[in-house]
């Protein structure tokens, strides 16, 4: 995939600021008066509200399918204004600015990354730091700032979200759902590397057969587990919820029986 030119810079968008109030368009209005040739992606602004392991989650999936030298501002803060630290961060060949509160925590668990802590502007919102501190900083990135510049060099160890493991049990290997998309399809933290094809699911001790390639394998209504386009097993109920068919969240149990 090509780089970012640097007359042409890509910043994404992700907060849980939603599409109702003005919050995202202030937002745009200080990247665009840095950077007015910027092309703005939305991520979504419909992250749960101060849900940080879910805007880690769709941080992680989306990051990596743009372009070198994109800036990726996040901005999931239920910590706005407290000492939490704020930073911007280089790594993978990429750009981030948000918060120090995990959000961060797919692109820094597998590399070495360069971050400063932001200097926070004089007369900045502390309830608004997305559009006075962080839109600011993403905006000179974007436009080829040396990181360096936007703040001091940051010492302390970035905040990482901590994520339970799958483990053997026996025959089986056990999991839990990490994630709940719009369409009520629970997404977990089982992977083809763990769940060979000839696995059979359980949910909460429900069993749910052998894994599907895709949701049209079952009847309407009918529950199934799949290997999502993410790489996870994911368990969904064909045109319906499978969060509201079996009441199950974040944390819900997931086995899966090898033999």
């Amino acid at each position: 995939m090509p780089p970012v030119l640097p007359g042409m810079p890509c910043i994404t968008l992700l907060t849980d600021f939603g599409i109702t109030d003005s919050y995202v368009a202030e937002i745009k209005g200080v990247l665009l008066s840095t950077a007015p040739a910027a092309t703005l992606v939305d991520v979504t602004h419909l992250v749960p509200p101060g849900d940080v392991r879910a805007g880690a989650y769709v941080l992680g999936r989306t990051w990596h399918r743009f372009p070198p030298g994109t800036t990726h501002l996040a901005v999931v803060d239920p910590g706005v204004g407290t000492s939490r630290a704020a930073f911007a961060l280089r790594g993978h060949g990429h750009w981030f600015v948000g918060p120090d509160n995990g959000l961060f925590t797919p692109v820094i668990h597998d590399t070495e990354v360069e971050i400063v802590e932001l200097r926070i502007p004089s007369g900045a919102s502390p309830t608004f730091h997305g559009r006075d501190l962080f839109a600011p900083a993403a905006a000179l990135l974007a436009c080829g700032t040396p990181l360096q510049s936007l703040g001091r060099p940051f010492t302390g160890i970035p905040h990482r979200l901590v994520y339970a493991e799958p483990h053997y049990e026996g025959k089986s290997v056990l999991g839990e759902i990490v994630y709940v998309d719009r369409f009520g399809t629970l997404v977990t933290n089982l992977n083809t590397e763990q769940v060979p094809p000839y696995a059979t699911i359980e949910v909460e001790g429900l069993d749910l057969g052998p894994l599907r390639r895709t949701f049209g394998d079952v009847p309407t209504g009918g529950l199934l587990a799949c290997v999502g386009s993410g790489g996870a097993v994911e368990v969904a109920v064909r045109d319906g919820s499978a969060a509201r068919r079996l009441g199950l969240g974040v944390g819900g149990r997931v086995r899966a029986r090898l033999g």
